[in-house]
């Protein structure tokens, strides 16, 4: 095909969607509608999991040591459980470091620890610890058996996560498989509105093709407007459903973000930037409208050409 037949082609199928403009305005709507119940309910996903992700650093055991546990056998233990496959980190405490620690956490009221500060004070009565931050939290209960185990009797108490850490990685395997199944299912439902839509709109101008069929065009000088005029569509589609989710996204984010919902701060916290998830999703939509848009005007207008 000539350069200036494709370019004719093209307009041509520009012109149509103008002369056509109600059901092009159809067109659009129905996938813009779609593309805008799928993108909402992929950002809700994403950012479910983002909030379970950011719950599931809470990934620190700490286990107390006995009084009777010297800094060498502290040191010895710590090699070891540093060695372990699943324990990414390993802190020792030591009494005069708890002390710090909670006079911090004590504020103006850290006074009533100075009488406990220093190294090798035996009037401290907090005790030396371990903070383990382990790599996968669904082996959380395993690594602090296995620590429990190697310690023996130099651990006191443990003070671990461990009915948290099982609880998030349920809930973030259900969250991955119910969000995906939705967003998969409406891209499914998607599709399938989107593709009758376009087949009505081939089926209105039916007549057009078989007239250009008679006169004897080819089948692909007949399919490329209609492919142009699908790939427009599903581009127009895919802005407009940009603009919308990114819109309600942005305003939620400010709306979260005021002084009056500082009790949600926890989520917030965890919830993906606008950036980092608006551009792709923008691509992607713009992307799948247009694939849409161009098949399903090619797949449609298949038994018109058969005169």
């Amino acid at each position: 095909m000539r350069w200036s037949s494709f370019k004719y082609l093209v307009k041509q199928g520009w012109h149509s969607m103008i002369a056509n403009r109600l059901m092009t305005l159809a067109s659009v709507g129905v996938l813009a509608a779609c593309l805008f119940i799928t993108g909402v309910a992929l950002l809700l996903s994403l950012n479910v999991n983002s909030f379970v992700e950011g719950l599931s650093e809470q990934n620190e055991v700490e286990f107390f040591l006995t009084d009777e546990t010297t800094a060498d056998q502290a040191a010895q233990l710590q090699t070891q459980i540093l060695s372990m496959e699943n324990v990414s980190e390993c802190l020792y405490i030591s009494k005069s470091q708890a002390v710090e620690e909670m006079k911090v956490y004590l504020g103006d009221d850290a006074g009533v620890l100075k009488d406990y500060e220093g190294e090798g004070n035996p009037a401290n009565p907090l005790p030396a610890s371990f903070r383990v931050t382990v790599a996968d939290l669904s082996l959380l209960s395993d690594t602090v058996e296995q620590i429990k185990n190697l310690a023996g009797a130099a651990i006191s108490s443990v003070q671990s996560p461990t009915e948290l850490g099982t609880t998030l990685v349920n809930l973030q395997r259900v969250v991955g498989t119910v969000g995906w199944g939705l967003v998969i299912v409406l891209g499914v439902i998607s599709i399938v509105v989107i593709n009758n839509t376009i087949r009505l709109t081939v089926f209105a101008r039916r007549k057009e093709i078989n007239i250009m069929k008679f006169v004897g065009a080819t089948n692909g000088f007949i399919r490329l407007p209609f492919f142009v005029e699908g790939m427009t569509v599903g581009a127009i589609a895919g802005i407009v459903a940009s603009l919308l989710v990114g819109g309600g996204y942005y305003g939620l984010l400010k709306a979260l973000g005021q002084p009056e919902a500082s009790w949600l701060s926890e989520f917030t916290r965890c919830m993906l930037p606008f950036k980092t998830v608006m551009l792709p999703m923008a691509g992607l939509f713009i992307v799948f409208g247009m694939a849409i848009g161009s098949t399903g005007c090619a797949t449609s207008i298949r038994k018109h050409l058969k005169v």
